[in-house]
């Protein structure tokens, strides 16, 4: 497997580059958590169903839509605290059943698949961590040891019980996605049964329980595509919260090049030299991953530069 140089390695988007401090420190202290509510500088979006409020500026920028906290919808449960910049903006997200609506036509919602492909590393930063909290906190409103219904507390970042005194956290699933590579330097991508015609994209599963990452990838390939891969080395970390998953990108060589699918999640896959991919994706034969998933900077760091089409 030929080495990749260290400039043709590429950041990967939704990973927290926006210089946002969470503030872990703060979520138990709610009297500093009602001082940072009511300061004037304090900006607050409101998140719903995985979606937010997002804007385009006249300058061309494309912003989430924040507000001051004394225009913010009234909810006390559902406020969420995010953290702050370097200039000590405090943010703060809101959780309710539907968006506002807006007098603005610019504004409109958006998800992270969109919205992450437009917006500043800051906007992004912060509407992972809005998401991922929003999805944690619907699908887990009761006590998985006594079936009582929790309370949200630490702003937002732990549910209660007031039944059993468990204290229940925010859940993140790892997955590992690895883009396998051969001893001819080709790439192997695979195609889900269930996506679109001629949507090819990296490997990936979830890491099983008493199982390390180097081993799920391991028997993650072996499962999907019977290749055996050894030489795993790991690149870089994504959030995903669709709803909780952390994706961990890994590359593998691959021991031998012949391919079984298993038919039930893969439904083909294939070697791809980098000429084989760019007459492909020119083609249209091949879609390739969403420009802002790590697959899709994955492959580009083995190909060399960004695929030529965008992906969903």
């Amino acid at each position: 497997m030929s080495a990749t140089p260290d400039n043709a390695v590429q950041p990967i988007t939704l990973t927290g580059t926006g210089g946002i401090d969470r503030g872990a420190r703060h979520r138990l202290d709610e009297a500093w958590l009602g001082a940072a509510w009511s300061h004037p500088s304090t900006r607050v979006f409101v998140v719903s169903g995985g979606q937010a409020l997002i804007e385009e500026r006249a300058d061309g920028r494309t912003e989430l839509v924040l507000m001051p906290s004394f225009d913010a919808p009234l909810t006390e449960a559902h406020r969420y605290y995010l953290g702050s910049d370097a200039d000590g903006v405090r943010y703060f997200a809101l959780q309710k059943d539907a968006l506002p609506g807006r007098m603005d036509a610019a504004a409109r919602p958006a998800g992270l698949r969109e919205a992450a492909g437009l917006l500043s590393d800051r906007d992004n930063e912060l509407l992972v961590h809005a998401v991922a909290l929003e999805n944690w906190q619907r699908l887990h409103r009761f006590c998985s040891r006594c079936g009582e219904r929790t309370v949200i507390a630490a702003a937002g970042h732990v549910r209660r019980c007031p039944a059993c005194g468990a204290e229940h956290y925010p859940r993140t699933d790892p997955a590992v996605i690895m883009l396998v590579l051969d001893e001819e330097d080709r790439a192997l991508l695979g195609r889900q049964v269930h996506w679109p015609k001629g949507r090819f994209s990296t490997l990936a599963g979830f890491v099983e329980p008493g199982e390390s990452i180097e081993q799920a990838v391991v028997r993650e390939v072996a499962e999907e595509v019977g290749v055996e891969v050894v030489d795993v080395a790991y690149v870089a970390s994504q959030p995903w919260p669709f709803p909780s998953s952390l994706m961990l990108g890994f590359v593998a060589r691959a021991a031998s090049a012949d391919v079984r699918v298993d038919g039930e999640e893969i439904e083909e896959a294939r070697w791809f030299s980098r000429e084989d991919l760019r007459a492909a994706m020119e083609s249209g034969e091949v879609l390739p991953p969403s420009g802002v998933s790590i697959a899709s900077r994955l492959i580009e760091r083995w190909y060399g530069k960004p695929l030529a089409t965008p992906g969903w």
